[in-house]
């Protein structure tokens, strides 16, 4: 526990000058031993930072990283967040019209593979003017897999270490 409290000081009030390597290596041993929530914290804030790339963005660059069931996993996390709207928002996306607004199909690896990383982009993008707190939801999918959010780079990994910093010096 030692070791994660040195960690998690380095990074509180958002101060950040480990090397990239560093952070990762730092991330990869927070995520390991801080519960779900909190890292989901940390990644809803790295997703809303004005120091990182817009949330649609880093999503279609931890999708690209995905494996065909991770992709698929992330997508039925996306579709049930989004409920009703889903068809509409994700139809296309998808491959498939819009069905009257309802909720769209379970996708399978397989249909996964298909899906391009920009279009998940659009399609987060669409997502957050149907429900802006789809970030959060993300953010908890994420937070179940950590070894994709080490691809977003140094910012949002320093970003997310120190939100998860703050939260756990409150707790």
């Amino acid at each position: 526990m030692a070791i994660l409290t040195d960690i998690l000081n380095r990074y509180l009030g958002g101060a950040a000058g480990a090397a990239s390597g560093q952070l990762a290596d730092d991330f990869s041993h927070v995520s390991q031993n801080v519960p779900s929530d909190v890292l989901s914290k940390g990644l809803s804030a790295a997703f809303g930072s004005d120091q990182t790339p817009a949330a649609g963005q880093m999503v279609s660059q931890m999708f690209g990283a995905s494996s065909p069931e991770q992709r698929a996993a992330m997508l039925n996390h996306l579709i049930a967040a989004l409920g009703p709207s889903a068809g509409a928002v994700l139809g296309g996306v998808l491959g498939q019209p819009n069905a009257g607004g309802g909720v769209a199909p379970t996708v399978t690896p397989d249909q996964a593979s298909q899906v391009d990383p920009q279009q998940v982009q659009v399609a987060v993008n669409q997502a957050q003017q149907h429900n802006p707190g789809i970030m959060d939801s993300l953010s908890d999918f994420y937070a179940q897999h950590p070894g994709l959010v080490k691809t977003l780079g140094s910012a949002a990994l320093a970003i997310a270490l120190g939100k998860i910093s703050q939260h756990m010096k409150t707790a």
